[in-house]
């Protein structure tokens, strides 16, 4: 039996200090599961953390996916044949830098969803329903029932978002209702307001900082003086966004934070000990600061985090000034380190397939929604990918502005098929000098939706246009269709024989077409590329990293697997592909380049570079 008292924890009967690490399965493919929980062992660490994303378990309302990448049965059982206990956040808010802090997009197309993440009845609902299905997953591994989880949190950094604690304990009483019988705890930052707008009586109250550790735990023990320190996350690290640099921190200043939360008699939870990636469309994003002009700022791909085990499972620098740390609070030796996945040999891919979105668009997209006004992507029934809308311009008028409000996130303007340039979300909102020479002009918006905000007030944000207008008058009128992107390369793509050049000319497949026609229906871009990587069985359980110089922002997959998105903006400048999703003889490469590249062709690189 798991206990928490003023003492500390212990597990039947015997003391226990947590020394855990953040492992997020649904980053990390099943295959490697094993090898990244061996690490932690080797790290020191005797306790695995998780959050459970609601969002990729329940896809679309009452659609449950508990398979592959989202098993987290098979997770958790792997967990105790590792050694590890485990410690699990289970929503319906996580944050974690992942697509709307793991809240399901659909919940904003729900008209009876007046707010979440509080006691609003539609929306405790949906948590019912999803409860319903989620804890007996997780109820059978209980410490009470002779598994290895010790814990689970309510809900997640609550005191950093409202003050209706009787959500929190609404949270709470339909975890115990549905079998949960192991303490439950909270977490939050250590300043007063976050620790009195988000614990529960009761319950455990934890803390998250990267430094200060006895100022934290100061302000803890003035809220909560009986319960046992436990600094749930630890950040040793931290996250990037697209277009802002790589966040690295030194190992001897985080090893050094964490022997001040040791050396305090406190536990902790490492976060991340793995880090993984954002697979597919799963990256969140953040809101900064309006007087900076960062407003907003979507996380990328990879999610490395600067941790001590990285991306590919290797151990770092960090990894190893921590397991000095760590060795001075565990029982024994420690087991060694492994290698990572060893990887591919550096080469370049020619990707000599090429068919224009807009070509295949009606064979990919949805059926067309008519509306007054530009439907959302969650009207359309979508959660992530490429929404083209269509309205007209009367005339003959002339050249006035042509504005785009409330775009989330970034689209492709076109009138009358020749395109207009390039707007994003906080940048420039207008197209100037629009004007109709006859009766009408053709308006097209191909918008594309970057991650919804998963921290903060500005999460549940909805995604595509909120209005249009030349000048003062909003244009009506609307056509929209939608195209989902990420989880899989869309069905009806097919590859016609003898159409290797369409983007360009027969020679040179991704060859640029006529200058400006970057973007447009008639030109080069948006293009899908295909290329084949030829494998033989020597090289099965080699990982590889992907670098796509010369290209400018898109979506790459391999055998059908969306590994996420790339942008030449930066830092994250190679895609990392693991082991499992290769295979001996043919490998299909598919990139769907949104702006426009120099040239069809990959690099596969030998070292990674996250910028």
């Amino acid at each position: 039996m798991f206990r928490t008292s003023p003492e500390g924890f212990s597990l039947d009967g015997r003391p226990l200090r947590l020394l855990s690490g953040a492992l997020h399965y649904f980053r990390v493919l099943p295959e490697q599961w094993p090898h990244r929980l061996r690490q932690l062992r080797a790290l020191g660490l005797n306790t695995v953390e998780t959050y459970v994303p609601w969002n990729l378990h329940e896809p679309r309302p009452g659609e449950y996916d508990f398979e592959g990448l989202a098993d987290l049965d098979a997770f958790l059982h792997t967990t105790r044949a590792a050694g590890l206990h485990a410690i699990v956040r289970p929503s319906p808010y996580i944050c974690a830098e992942w697509e709307n802090g793991g809240l399901p997009w659909w919940l904003g197309a729900d008209r009876e969803v007046r707010a979440v993440r509080c006691q609003d009845p539609a929306y405790l609902a949906h948590v019912t329903r999803w409860y319903d299905r989620l804890m007996p997953v997780i109820a059978p591994h209980q410490t009470t029932r002779g598994g290895n989880v010790l814990m689970l949190q309510i809900e997640n950094e609550y005191g950093s978002y409202g003050t209706d604690t009787g959500y929190l304990e609404w949270i709470a009483d339909a975890m115990t209702r549905r079998g949960i019988d192991v303490p439950l705890c909270t977490s939050d930052g250590p300043d007063d307001f976050f620790l009195t707008g988000g614990t529960v009586p009761g319950r455990l109250a934890t803390v998250n900082f990267g430094s200060r550790a006895s100022e934290a735990f100061t302000r803890l023990a003035r809220v909560r003086p009986e319960d046992p320190v436990l600094c749930m996350e630890f950040w040793c690290g931290w996250f990037d966004h697209w277009g802002d640099g790589h966040t690295v921190r030194e190992p001897a200043d985080a090893a050094a934070a964490l022997a001040e939360i040791l050396d305090a008699g406190a536990s902790v939870n490492l976060y991340m000990a793995h880090g993984g990636t954002n697979f597919s469309t799963w990256a969140g994003a953040n809101t900064g600061d309006p007087a900076t002009g960062a407003v907003y700022q979507p996380d990328v791909t990879s999610y490395d985090y600067d941790a001590p085990i990285d991306e590919q499972g290797g151990a770092t620098a960090k990894f190893r000034a921590f397991r000095e740390v760590l060795a001075r609070y565990t029982d024994g030796p420690l087991p060694e380190p492994e290698p990572p996945a060893p990887l591919l040999p550096a080469g370049r891919l020619e990707l000599g397939e090429s068919v224009r979105l807009f070509d295949v668009w009606d064979a990919l997209a949805g059926k067309p929604v008519c509306s007054p006004h530009p439907p959302s992507f969650e009207e359309l029934g979508i959660g992530q990918g490429l929404v083209r809308y269509a309205s007209r311009i009367p005339g003959p008028r002339g050249p006035y502005p042509l504005s785009v409000q409330g775009l989330a996130d970034r689209a492709h303007v076109f009138v009358d098929g020749e395109p207009r340039g390039v707007l994003e979300r906080d940048g420039a909102d207008r197209v100037e000098g629009v004007a109709v020479d006859g009766p009408g002009a053709r308006v097209e918006l191909l918008v594309e939706s970057m991650g919804r905000v998963n921290y903060g007030v500005a999460t549940g944000e909805s995604k595509g246009v909120h209005r249009v207008l030349h000048t003062q008058q909003q244009l009506h009128g609307w056509s929209a269709r939608a195209l989902e992107l990420g989880h899989g390369i869309p069905a009806a793509l097919s590859w016609p024989s003898g159409v290797a050049g369409a983007a360009g000319g027969a020679g040179n497949p991704g060859a640029p077409g006529p200058a400006g026609a970057r973007g447009e229906p008639g030109g080069t871009g948006p293009v899908f590329h295909r290329g084949f990587l030829d494998l033989g069985e020597g090289r099965l359980g080699h990982d590889a990293l992907v670098a796509l110089p010369g290209w400018t922002k898109g979506y790459l997959w391999v055998n059908g697997f969306c590994l996420g998105r790339y942008w030449d903006r930066g830092p994250q400048r190679t895609l990392y592909v693991p082991w499992p999703l290769l295979r001996a003889g043919r490998n299909e490469v598919v990139v769907l380049e949104l702006d426009g590249c120099a040239e069809a062709a990959v690099e596969l690189l030998e070292r990674p570079d996250l910028g």
